[in-house]
């Protein structure tokens, strides 16, 4: 067995590959809330739709986006892992006695958050991914060129007050995941210090409120504007 596979199966091994698949999915957020912002703007879909359609079709996000559900892949099984491994290690005696005094919600159900972020992605991508890649979406022409009208589909699904409803709470889950692991990540790679420690855990914190709240506040908006 190489050094490799001893370090990635061993704990530290688990943790580091948890913190960097972390840390590129918390970049793949800021970029991703990028481009659904233009959303919002009043266009009637026009810039979200050349955005869709160069996302589409650049060949580099194509292989981003395959990363992208690797890393999620990798973050899911590491985690059950992890999760696994540290039950198994606890006592029990100091799990029921100490956990809540010791670390935040957050950290003590991170599976829990992450197994509801999970069944959300699993939706989400059906509702949008799968439709948009496989199922009947509608056309637009700008300036003699016909796009996928893909803004059609995110209004759609926006319009249901169910699905809005379902995608806030999620953005709460992912809030609450985020906000422990952010700093975690950091900790885990030994990019923490004791004067840079209490900065990246107020960033963090920051982040995992502004983050999902800015996602959030897309399909409410876009909601209130279809009544």
């Amino acid at each position: 067995m190489s050094w490799v596979t001893k370090t990635l199966s061993s704990t530290l091994g688990k943790k580091l590959l948890m913190a960097l698949t972390g840390l590129f999915l918390i970049l793949f957020l800021v970029v991703h809330l990028i481009g659904n912002l233009q959303l919002l703007l009043p266009d009637n879909g026009e810039s979200f739709n050349l955005y869709a359609e160069s996302m589409a079709t650049n060949p580099l996000i194509k292989v981003v986006s395959i990363g992208n559900f690797a890393f999620i892949i990798l973050h899911v099984i590491y985690s059950i892992l992890l999760t696994r491994h540290n039950k198994k290690s606890r006592p029990i005696g100091y799990a029921e006695t100490a956990a809540s005094t010791n670390s935040a919600w957050s950290s003590r159900n991170m599976g829990i958050l992450g197994t509801l972020i999970l069944i959300f992605l699993l939706v989400h991508l059906k509702g949008f991914y799968y439709e948009i890649k496989f199922g009947e979406v509608p056309m637009v022409d700008y300036a003699g060129i016909m796009y996928k009208n893909v803004f059609a589909i995110v209004a759609a699904a926006y319009s249901n007050v169910f699905y809005v409803v379902f995608y806030v709470i999620s953005m709460g889950f992912l809030g609450f995941h985020l906000s422990h692991g952010f700093a975690s990540a950091f900790q885990t790679l030994g990019l923490n210090h004791v004067k840079y420690s209490p900065l990246i855990q107020k960033v963090g914190i920051g982040f995992s409120i502004l983050i999902p709240a800015l996602f959030a506040l897309i399909p409410i908006v876009m909601y209130i504007q279809s009544v």
